[in-house]
């Protein structure tokens, strides 16, 4: 009894290999390394393989896919802005607390200025849960779809500072079109409404 069963595990696995062989026949070379051969081997109708060949070929995030967090910066007069005012919020709401932020100081006054002079994320430790993003009154933090971070230095490669982890706005807008244009709605909006009151 239990051979038959091996028999027939051993039956699809000769079947998959087959079919395999078929559609890499009848497709061609558009069935590996392009959008629509993943599409088609992603699909519950696929036939033969379906295993996508990584890392030449991955497989699409979907837009609210989230992984590590980074600062939104725009380009103002050639010059970087951070949207960051450093208030602190998303390292109170981070749960394994990976997140460490240093508030500049005015160097002739000493006064604090809304401004981050020092921010770090230690992205072994953060659980892309995404609160940092969603609590941030300033949309100045976004997840990431950049999953292929893997070196050999934790100490060097896995401690983000502010220069690693601010990307520009375009890119947010890349990742992210239906959330970046909902979120530039509601700015015209609201200064729309500015300009009525």
């Amino acid at each position: 009894m239990n051979g038959l069963w091996i028999l027939r595990g051993l039956g699809v696995t000769l079947k998959h290999f087959i079919e395999t062989y078929i559609e890499d026949f009848r497709q061609g070379k558009k069935r590996y390394f392009t959008a629509q051969g993943i599409e088609q081997r992603r699909s519950s109708k696929t036939r033969g393989i379906f295993t996508v060949q990584y890392p030449e070929e991955k497989l699409p995030v979907p837009e609210e896919f989230r992984y590590l967090p980074f600062l939104v910066y725009e380009e103002v007069n050639g010059q970087r802005k951070l949207r960051c005012t450093a208030c602190g919020i998303c390292a109170k709401v981070c749960p394994p607390q990976c997140i460490w932020i240093v508030r500049s100081t005015d160097p002739e006054t000493g006064r604090p200025v809304p401004a981050p002079s020092e921010f770090y994320i230690d992205v072994d430790v953060c659980m892309n849960c995404g609160f940092c993003a969603e609590y941030c009154p300033f949309d100045a933090i976004k997840m990431d779809h950049d999953y292929e971070i893997a070196s050999f230095d934790r100490q060097r490669e896995h401690v983000f500072d502010l220069q690693k982890i601010s990307k520009p706005v375009t890119y947010y807008a890349k990742i992210r079109p239906g959330n970046y244009a909902e979120e530039q709605r509601a700015r015209m909006m609201k200064e729309a409404a500015k300009t009525i009151a």
